[in-house]
């Protein structure tokens, strides 16, 4: 098997829900200690920044997209010829019991004795969502045009307003926001809104 071969091989691991930075910590740290960096080439824990308003200031906060799993880039399954020149695939010991004895690993996603690799497509995916997310700051919550929010930063603060347009590149929305009784369109940041309490809800609190 070509090293290209083996570098081709991504896993999901199972954690300990809570501890995935400290396995994360844990396995990057033995990978180096007890030389494995010809076995395991890369391990990933997918977080993303997200902000939100509190107490009227501006917070950022990591938010794991996969709690309790960790994406392992690793050489643990072998190919070889058997005496008919068949391709025989063998898991790798060496490996396998690596991961396995790595405190707060629960196991490996799929079989029992028989971890099944990723997708191609689902190793882009996360990669994109890693990487992609490195420098972006998103908002706690999503909106869509007709939303109603409010505003919780700005010289706008407190007022009510409705999603008028979205510019997810640049994390911006255009609100409409009544200003003296006249509509006015307002361009504010993902983070300087929140969604709008519901009326119900808002009913229902008063009586």
């Amino acid at each position: 098997m070509t090293e290209e071969d083996k570098r081709k091989q991504w896993y999901v691991v199972q954690v300990l829900s809570g501890q995935e930075h400290k396995v994360l910590d844990n396995l990057t740290k033995r990978i180096k200690t007890e030389e494995m960096g010809d076995h395991v080439f890369e391990v990933l824990l997918p977080i993303e920044t997200v902000s939100e308003i509190k107490h009227g200031k501006k917070t950022e906060t990591k938010r794991k997209l996969l709690p309790g799993y960790l994406i392992v880039n690793m050489w643990l399954w072998d190919e070889r010829r058997d005496d008919n020149q068949r391709t025989v695939k063998e898991l790798v010991g060496k490996t396998w019991y690596f991961v396995r004895d790595t405190p707060g690993v629960i196991g490996f996603a799929g079989t029992k004795d028989h971890p099944t690799p990723m997708l191609p497509a689902e190793v882009e995916r996360i990669q994109a969502l890693v990487h992609g997310t490195e420098d972006k700051v998103k908002p706690k919550f999503s909106f869509e045009v007709g939303d109603t929010v409010k505003v919780a930063d700005g010289p706008f603060q407190n007022q009510s307003g409705t999603v008028e347009e979205i510019d997810p590149e640049r994390g911006k929305l255009r609100v409409s926001v009544s200003i003296f009784g006249r509509n006015t369109l307002v361009d504010l940041e993902y983070w300087q809104v929140e969604r709008a309490e519901p009326e119900a809800e808002v009913k229902s609190q008063k009586v």
